[in-house]
């Protein structure tokens, strides 16, 4: 089970599954064997550096969309709401 569990965290890193991951650290399984210890604390430091890549990867995209949005409203010509016949 815990060598199936390790498998599957890997496989989920490799693919940047999010939502794998998600599932498997909070199905964390207590380990006994020294060597698997080690290797799900390795493991675990890859999910962490995944995390934060893709929070830093979002983040970068919501500060271009704003500014992107930012830029569009900028520009955008206000049309007359009324129709002026004074002219």
């Amino acid at each position: 089970m815990k060598h199936m569990w390790l498998s599957k965290l890997k496989i989920a890193l490799v693919q940047k599954d999010i939502d794998s991951l998600n599932d498997l650290v909070k199905d964390l399984p207590t380990f006994t064997n020294k060597k698997d210890i080690q290797e799900a604390m390795y493991l675990s430091r890859e999910v962490v550096s995944v995390f934060q890549t893709l929070k830093d990867e979002t983040e970068l995209s919501m500060k271009l969309i704003k500014k992107n949005l930012e830029f569009l409203k900028s520009t955008h010509i206000n049309t007359a709401t009324k129709l002026d016949i004074t002219s």
